[in-house]
């Protein structure tokens, strides 16, 4: 690898981010196969950034843990913005709420394999896709049921508390 000018270590994190995108990947299908807001690539992307974000910080000389608490900060508070963005409120629903989970999970995906910690990523890539997939089932079950109740009772007259008189 040294003919190529990469180094070891250099290899080493091609493969972690290469980790990164792997496991968040069967998400990213799962949310694109439903047709959900995002596609096949959002999610391995996030995954990858905040690992590359994780790596990079980490090689900054003797960051310790408070620095390496302030790229997660970082990472936290950019991925939760992106997350935010497939949020839509419309009338009385919300959707991509479990997208914008999705998204803020994939980052979590990058940030642990950046800090070597495989075994979390592999979990909240497990956890997260067997959550999608046999939840929804569930999920959209007891919507079903919730929407026919409303449809079944007489909306209740809007709170005229505050309206001037």
């Amino acid at each position: 690898m040294r003919e190529l000018g990469l180094e070891p270590a250099a290899l080493f994190e091609l493969l972690r981010i290469l980790l990164a995108f792997a496991l968040a990947f069967p998400i990213a299908w799962e949310r694109a196969r439903g047709h959900r807001s995002v596609g096949f690539r959002t999610l391995p992307i996030v995954a990858m950034a905040a690992c590359g974000f994780t790596l990079i910080g980490r090689s900054v000389a003797d960051i310790g843990a408070e620095g390496e608490a302030r790229v997660l900060q970082g990472i936290i508070s950019g991925i939760g913005f992106v997350g935010a963005g497939a949020i839509v409120k419309q009338g009385t629903s919300v959707r991509g709420l479990v997208t914008a989970a999705s998204i803020w999970n994939a980052g979590a995906i990058g940030a642990a394999v950046g800090f070597e910690r495989a075994e979390i990523a592999v979990a909240l890539s497990l956890i997260n896709l067997i959550s999608n997939l046999f939840l929804t089932r569930y999920d959209n079950q007891n919507q079903d049921e919730d929407e026919e109740e409303v449809e079944g009772k007489q909306r209740d007259p809007p709170d005229d508390t505050f309206s001037r008189k």
